[in-house]
């Protein structure tokens, strides 16, 4: 883990935002325009997928893939301009939020300036031809970073944009790219802000043993924890799209979980999220109302950083396209899954859920989650009843009533267990010291 990564981050909200299909016309001004509504949900982190010009060479769809990029230091002109994106940045600072953006340092365009003004900076297949390691990612070409002064040019992109305001970034496919220069950019930037949000979206197990396989860069999230404060939960996400497929077991999935708080430096942070801009839609998984608002209020109890894809709100069913205008339909939202979320959101802020001792379990016989936080004389406790089990379940708790910080409602404990509700359960219990 980086050294001096805040454990506060587990206390926060990510909105990720596609700016092409967000809003009428899909530009930074569209996205200003909801900003207050997005900051109510509880948000604290806005995270702009890629901003800048998308290359055309073996583009895929009709306006090409956001993470085929023409040029880093650029601002995609089908969004605004860059006065534009400044205008965004202000007002996100004005609303006590953060923006960061995705860098895309894997890989470019095959027509980006880079490709244009500096071939050297680019991998060569065996044949001599620029080329990917990645074979069914055709419309981009990878960077090789045995080139020093690629090194150079990438940090002095990221200084440019952290210069304009921007408080960190989103690092795609990060896994793929030498540590040592992650570890060399986090301390280049730190010298324009030491306060720089780095979040690595690493990769799923099987994705680093082939990319090892192949004699290529392939990190682990353990390694790239030395240079980042978040990362992705993908070392569980097999597990946890296993369980609605039917290829595993609640318990399989939540094992897998509980196994993170050993193997990770101490003030580890995740990112835990039901979805995002490359996994299918909660809503697509979890059709039961009841039981999609248990999985939405288990995700924000999590140990880590909260994630809301935008449209997630609505109960969105499609996961978007990303190579075409692909809007997000607001039709869904519900003004009660929408409490719930804010509901959710002003509890994450609690300390005990950064600083807490965490544990997380479920039972062999019943889908239900089992969460609970202890801090000095204070242990907050979440019952997560995702399979909308009936019966009861035993706790290690003294007997008595206690408040459901969620509704309000009396959660009783007799003789050490709590009756099932189809609903979040949550409630703090305080010992004499």
């Amino acid at each position: 883990m980086a050294s001096n990564t805040k454990v506060s981050l587990r206390n926060k909200v990510m909105y990720s935002i596609y700016v092409r299909n967000h809003g009428i016309n899909g530009t930074f001004k569209d996205v200003e325009e909801d900003l207050e509504r997005i900051k109510s949900l509880g948000t604290d982190i806005i995270w702009f997928m890629p901003i800048h010009p998308i290359g055309i060479k073996n583009k895929k769809g009709e306006l090409g893939c956001p993470y085929a990029i023409k040029n880093y230091r650029e601002i995609n002109p089908e969004y605004g301009t860059l006065e534009d994106f400044k205008r965004v940045i202000s007002k996100i600072h004005s609303l006590g939020m953060q923006i960061i953006i995705d860098v895309v340092y894997n890989h470019t365009s095959p027509d980006s300036f880079l490709v244009e003004n500096h071939k050297s900076f680019f991998y060569k297949k065996a044949d001599g031809n620029l080329g990917n390691k990645v074979g069914d990612w055709s419309d981009v070409v990878d960077l090789d970073y045995n080139n020093k002064e690629l090194w150079n040019y990438q940090i002095e992109t990221l200084k440019y944009w952290v210069s304009l305001g921007v408080d960190g970034f989103r690092c795609d496919v990060a896994s793929l790219v030498p540590l040592e220069f992650w570890l060399s950019a986090r301390e280049e930037v730190a010298k324009i802000n030491s306060n720089t949000l780095w979040l690595s979206e690493t990769v799923h197990p099987s994705f680093i043993l082939t990319m090892r396989e192949n004699g290529f860069v392939g990190l682990s999230d353990s390694e790239i924890y030395q240079a980042f404060d978040i990362t992705y939960d993908y070392d569980i996400n097999k597990e946890y799209l296993g369980y609605f497929s039917g290829q595993n077991s609640l318990k399989q999935y939540i094992d897998r979980v509980s196994i993170q708080e050993s193997i990770y430096p101490d003030n580890y942070v995740k990112l835990r999220f039901l979805e995002n801009h490359d996994q299918p839609r909660a809503s697509s998984l979890i059709h039961d109302d009841c039981a999609l608002k248990i999985w939405t209020g288990f995700s924000y109890f999590q140990k880590g950083c909260t994630l809301l894809y935008a449209g997630q709100e609505a109960q969105n069913v499609t996961t978007p396209s990303l190579f075409d205008i692909d809007k997000i339909n607001w039709n869904g939202l519900n003004e009660d899954f929408v409490e719930l979320i804010k509901t959710l959101g002003a509890i994450k802020k609690k300390e005990i859920m950064a600083k807490g001792f965490y544990e997380i379990c479920t039972l062999d016989d019943k889908d239900v989650i089992w969460v609970s936080y202890f801090m000095k004389n204070k242990k907050l406790i979440g019952i997560f009843n995702v399979g909308l089990e009936q019966g009861e379940i035993k706790l290690d708790v003294v007997d008595g009533e206690y408040i459901n910080i969620m509704d309000g409602t009396m959660v009783t404990v007799k003789q050490g267990k709590v009756s099932l509700k189809n609903k979040i359960i949550i409630f703090e219990i305080q010992f004499d010291i």
